[in-house]
């Protein structure tokens, strides 16, 4: 989305990833402006999946710079609100499917009722708006928040190390030797 609508040229966004110029232009922007489709909503399930909503907001930015007469690649007047109407979808189709995983874990007993835990990581747990949206599902449903700083939420292997730190601060799992080990591949 952030390429599609050109946030690299952007002057407020020229030097950001596209997940923080989404982020960045969406606090001034509108939501109620463009209302986008919420995905899958029609299967009952935990799967996520954000091609539909890639879609759809293609659709509109092709119809707004036809009404804007621009080209793509131009910036959009309407960018922030677009941003901020994306950025609320994906939210929301985030927490939905989150909810859905809870509510399936806890009933089938997966998770103790008692001392469960949503640990969110990676990308997704950079972003404010969504990270304030899984917090307040954690805690209307009685379950522990866990997210580290927004500062390794980049990637997967900043999210590996993360763990490592964890599980070494709790003495779990932690190899006091390294004898035996094939560091070589098979």
């Amino acid at each position: 989305v952030a390429r599609r609508l050109s946030l690299r040229k952007h002057p407020e966004c020229h030097s950001m990833a596209g997940g923080k110029a989404i982020e960045h232009l969406a606090q001034t922007g509108n939501r109620q402006q463009h209302t986008f489709r919420l995905p899958m909503q029609q299967y009952r399930n935990c799967d996520f999946s954000f091609s539909g909503l890639q879609n759809l907001v293609n659709k509109a930015v092709i119809q707004k710079e036809k009404e804007e007469g621009i080209q793509e690649g131009e910036i959009l007047s309407c960018v922030k609100d677009i941003a901020a109407a994306v950025q609320h979808a994906v939210a929301v189709h985030i927490i939905q499917r989150t909810y859905r995983a809870m509510l399936f874990c806890t009933k089938n007993k997966i998770l103790s009722s008692k001392n469960a835990t949503l640990v969110v990581s990676g990308g997704v747990a950079s972003n404010q708006y969504i990270r304030k949206g899984l917090q307040t599902l954690a805690d209307a449903n009685d379950f522990a928040f866990l997210c580290p700083p927004p500062r390794l939420c980049t990637d997967n292997g900043v999210m590996i190390a993360w763990n490592g730190i964890e599980r070494l601060r709790a003495g779990l799992g932690v190899l006091h030797s390294t004898d035996g080990i094939r560091y070589e591949p098979k």
